[in-house]
């Protein structure tokens, strides 16, 4: 299988190619709020799998949290793989499950998929506080569904209570996993979209001992770079009305914690398999054969999206090869924007990489 490669931008370039990236995802971002956003992780109608089922684990601090389980075909609870959905990640399914039919792939590939369901705007962070708004929490009318800004102080998850997903993930259901269906509780692998893709990395940087392979598909690797925490802050308001300060504080040791350029020597040291991968921004053709007005969507806001996050992911790349990396595949197709026809597709790629380094 080969990989386009190209040669990193020298620096001047990049960092003019970073700020354009930033005000395109500002400018997507003040869109009308009815139009529909690209690779939101729910449409009208949620495709449902049979062949996945629910499987409820208790947080002490969130309360019930379900997550979508599907077997190995050969029946095996040796190799695990979490697929972490994006920023409007519902809580009803898990967008991989709604968008697309990789936990089919996956299951033929003899893999066990686990998806956790709901977290919107949560990075799989272990939150600071509750998300509020000049300490004015939800008001208790009406629920958040992830569109848009008019929803900052209604009902929703993360609103009444903090998020702590990373410790979720990686003790409740880490250890529900092997205690009630005798999964391997090490030696997993981890994978997601943007802000998914991100926390992929971020799991298997401090829990090794858990997460042999990450994949990042679209992340926000570089989330200190100028100008990224105040794109966050856009994008958390449009899916859902959260708060960035209410995860980390500006600049603090908690928001350069979960910045994967920062902790890059970390996943070096760990030897941990990394999957890295961002489209270049460009249209597919699955993109230009929607109906007019989705394919308007798709383009006008995944487009700048996906700029950003190959920025950042360039970014990455740089930083690790600086380091001497040898851990890491880099995939950048010549094609695709912020959306899942992209994360389907790169998900396809990574694959037989992520069947070679779990279990």
């Amino acid at each position: 299988m080969r990989f386009a490669r190209r040669k990193p931008k020298p620096d001047g370039v990049r960092g003019s190619w970073l700020k354009r990236s930033v005000l395109g995802m500002a400018l997507a971002m003040t869109l009308p709020l009815g139009v529909s956003v690209v690779g939101s992780g729910a449409t009208a109608t949620a495709a449902f799998d049979p062949s996945g089922f629910d499987f409820w684990v208790d947080s002490p601090v969130m309360g019930p949290i379900k997550s979508r389980i599907f077997r190995a075909k050969d029946g095996n609870t040796d190799r695990v793989v979490y697929a972490l959905d994006g920023m409007r990640a519902p809580q009803t399914l898990n967008g991989w499950e709604i968008e697309t039919n990789v936990a089919q792939v996956l299951t033929d590939w003899n893999i066990n998929v686990v998806m956790p369901v709901g977290g919107q705007s949560s990075f799989y962070a272990d939150w600071n506080a509750p998300s509020s708004f000049f300490g004015i929490g939800p008001t208790g009318f009406g629920s958040s569904s992830g569109s848009g800004a008019t929803e900052t102080f209604l009902d929703g998850p993360g609103k009444s209570y903090r998020y702590d997903w990373e410790t979720f993930l990686t003790s409740q259901l880490r250890s529900a996993l092997r205690d009630r269906l005798g999964f391997r509780a090490d030696r997993n692998g981890a994978f997601g979209l943007s802000m998914g893709g991100s926390a992929a990395l971020t799991l298997a940087a401090y829990h090794p001992d858990q997460f042999s392979f990450a994949g990042s598909f679209s992340g926000y690797l570089n989330i200190s770079a100028p100008g990224m925490r105040e794109a966050i802050r856009a994008a958390m308001i449009d899916a859902g009305g959260y708060n960035v300060d209410a995860m980390a504080p500006p600049w603090g040791p908690q928001w350069l914690r979960m910045d994967p350029f920062v902790f890059a020597p970390q996943l070096i040291a760990n030897g941990t398999r990394l999957w890295i991968a961002a489209g270049s921004g460009v249209p597919s053709q699955q993109d230009w054969a929607l109906p007019p007005g989705a394919a308007a969507d798709h383009i006008i806001r995944g487009a700048p999206l996906e700029a950003m996050a190959l920025a950042n992911t360039r970014a990455f790349q740089v930083r690790m090869m600086t380091l001497g990396a040898q851990n890491a595949v880099y995939s950048f197709p010549d094609v695709g924007v912020h959306d899942w026809f992209n994360w389907q597709d790169e998900a396809y790629r990574m694959i037989p990489d992520l069947s070679a380094n779990i279990g």
